[in-house]
C-alpha cells in the first residue's frame, strides 16, 4: 500500500502543536514507507513507533533511531520522557524560562515596597525603577503578571 498524499490541514495542525517532523524524508522504516496510517510528518507517531520497535521488537537502538530519522540521544530522551509521562511525555515542552526568573524574592520585595510607598506607579514605572536601582531590565508585562500571581496567592 502506497503512502497517502500529504494532507496540508494535518501538517498545519502538527506545525501548530509543535509535532511536525522537520525531517520526514529521513524516516526510512518500512512502516512509514508503505502505509497511509503511519505518517513520517507526525513526530509524535515517529517517536512512539521508534520506542515500540526497540522495546517490543527488541531491535538495536542505533539502527532503529537511524531508520526513524532520529539520533541515539533523541531516542534516549524520548524514552525517558515516555517513561515519565506516557504519550503526553513525548509532546514538545514549552521552551525557555518557565517563570519570571528575574523576579526573585529580593526584586519582588523591592517592588512591593515601591508600590506601598506609591500605589499609583504603573508597571512601566516599576520597570524603570528596577532598571535604575537594581540594574535589572524587566518588561512591564512580566511585572504585571508576577504581581497578579502574588496577589492571587495572598
Amino acid at each position: 500500500m502506497a503512502r497517502a498524499k500529504r494532507n496540508p490541514g494535518k501538517q498545519q495542525t502538527l506545525q501548530q502543536q509543535g509535532t511536525l517532523n522537520p525531517r520526514p524524508q529521513e524516516v526510512t522504516h518500512p512502516l512509514f514507507q508503505a502505509s497511509d496510517f503511519f505518517d513520517p510528518d507526525d513526530l509524535l507517531q515517529v517517536k512512539y513507533e521508534m520506542l515500540r520497535e526497540v522495546r517490543v521488537e527488541q531491535r538495536p537502538v542505533s539502527q532503529t533511531a537511524r531508520e526513524f530519522g532520529l539520533s541515539r540521544p533523541s531516542f534516549y530522551q524520548a524514552q525517558v520522557s515516555f517513561e515519565e509521562g506516557g504519550l503526553s511525555g513525548l509532546l514538545p515542552q514549552k521552551r525557555g524560562p518557565k517563570s519570571g526568573h528575574k523576579l526573585t524574592g529580593r526584586v519582588l520585595q523591592f517592588l512591593a515596597e515601591r508600590r506601598a510607598a506609591q500605589p499609583d506607579l504603573s508597571f512601566a514605572q516599576l520597570a524603570e525603577l528596577l532598571k535604575q536601582n537594581l540594574a535589572l531590565q524587566v518588561h512591564p508585562r512580566s511585572i504585571e503578571r508576577q504581581l497578579s500571581r502574588e496577589k492571587k496567592r495572598s
